[in-house]
């Protein structure tokens, strides 16, 4: 039994394999489990990586029939039933693959250099070190135009991800930084959300996406809808309208695509990459091989597809589990059809603004964002983790401040000499 990946998908899997009589087999090419719905706070300096990550030894190392590789898949040998890892081959009776998803820039590729994603650790990390060499840069220089270019910050995509970044991107910038800097005390932050769409959160109702719409605004975050990006550079943004926003900061939020499972497969995948599966989550004509979470396109009998959230993929990766647990025990003569039940959405929209939609319930403001609290810190892994995020929480609630607003990086953190001004210690001293 091999399962690839260890996001909530491939977790769920191998913990529903617990008590079967199975050799399972997890593959990662990171060491750690990863919360991504809180990568934007690692983003932003509200919480440290080791808050949302646990490393998958210690979350497995209870279940004595698992075994964990670090090691890359680049490929599957339907038919000799191989997992391939570069040179390396492992066989498998059962392969279940849980691989994620990763951005999308809409055939515009070279983008990604300019205005990176948020899917990893090591992307929130970089995006950090961005923020906050921004405002280190801004506080030496000299020239205006330049200073407005660096305190401008450009998020692409209106979806939950975006609404997100850009709340929490004004909060820092406008609060938790305003009394750490002198030169450029009192000089405003510019954030901008683009979104190509008629509406913030389009998959919400209207009333909650107006009411996002509304928060995003008090924080100061400029919203421009209706406004697809055609070029991305260094400079900045250009919108379909030929407005140029000049920012030394975008990020990217507007879409994802699928991991490369569907090559690895070469079976039928969706326009985004995923992998079209049947009622039981396998492939066709392959009844042994799985995709589920990100990766994986199932369609309800409604004719629904399931979203790509934490919720559906943790319930996809233990209907597989059981599934192939009761098929080994010999107790499952018939397949059943997953059906997925509908956890709810919710998107947090800056300190104690929020919009969660559960059911025909719908709430937004405090109450969605106690409620949004709470649902995340109960999926994150491992009580230390949860204990913490509470803990840093509720600090930052109370006094707005950042913990975790450190510059790292292998590249030296001092800002460019073109444009600097000297200054002389005395302005401090004094």
């Amino acid at each position: 039994m091999v399962v690839v990946g260890a996001g909530f998908g491939g977790l769920s899997t191998v913990m529903a394999l617990a008590r079967a009589d199975a050799e399972v087999t997890l593959v990662d090419r990171k060491n750690h489990h990863l919360f991504q719905p809180l990568l934007y706070q690692v983003a932003t300096a509200g919480l440290a990586p080791t808050q949302i990550a646990s490393p998958i030894r210690t979350v497995l190392r209870r279940q004595a029939n698992v075994r964990v590789l670090l090691d890359e898949v680049t490929g599957v040998d339907t038919r000799a039933r191989h997992v391939l890892m570069g040179g390396r081959r492992l066989a498998y009776d059962y392969l279940v693959l849980a691989t994620g998803a990763t951005h999308a820039y809409f055939g515009h590729d070279e983008w990604a250099g300019h205005a990176p994603g948020l899917k990893s650790l090591d992307d929130a990390l970089a995006l950090r070190r961005r923020v906050l060499l921004a405002f280190e840069q801004a506080e030496v220089c000299p020239d205006p135009a330049e200073r407005s270019r660096l305190l401008t910050f450009v998020v692409v995509g209106a979806g939950p991800t975006g609404v997100e970044l850009a709340g929490a991107i004004a909060e820092l910038a406008r609060r938790a930084l305003t009394c750490d800097f002198r030169a450029i005390r009192g000089t405003r932050a510019r954030v901008v959300l683009v979104e190509a769409g008629e509406r913030v959160l389009p998959t919400f109702s209207t009333r909650l996406s107006g009411y996002a719409l509304g928060a995003l605004e008090k924080l100061g975050v400029e919203v421009r809808l209706r406004s697809a990006v055609t070029r991305c550079d260094a400079c900045g943004v250009r919108l379909a309208d030929q407005t140029q926003i000049e920012a030394r900061n975008v990020v990217w939020a507007a879409g994802v695509r699928a991991s490369p499972a569907g090559d690895w497969l070469a079976t039928a995948r969706d326009a985004a990459g995923r992998v079209v599966v049947g009622p039981d989550h396998a492939i066709p004509n392959r009844s042994e091989v799985f995709v589920i979470g990100d990766a994986a396109r199932f369609v309800d009998e409604a004719g629904r597809p399931v979203p790509g959230v934490a919720p559906a993929a943790k319930q996809q990766g233990a209907f597989v589990g059981r599934l192939i647990a009761g098929e080994i025990a010999g107790t499952s003569k018939v397949r059943p059809t997953f059906r997925y039940r509908d956890c709810g959405s919710m998107a947090t929209i800056g300190r104690k603004a929020a919009v969660a939609a559960l059911g025909a319930v719908e709430l937004s403001g405090f109450a969605a964002w106690l409620v949004w609290s709470l649902a995340h810190v109960y999926f994150l892994i491992g009580f230390r983790n949860r204990a913490a995020v509470v803990l840093d929480w509720v600090w930052s609630y109370l006094t707005f401040e950042r913990g975790a607003r450190l510059i790292t990086g292998t590249e030296s953190a001092r800002p460019p000499a073109i444009g600097v001004r000297t200054v002389e210690a005395s302005l401090y001293l004094s």
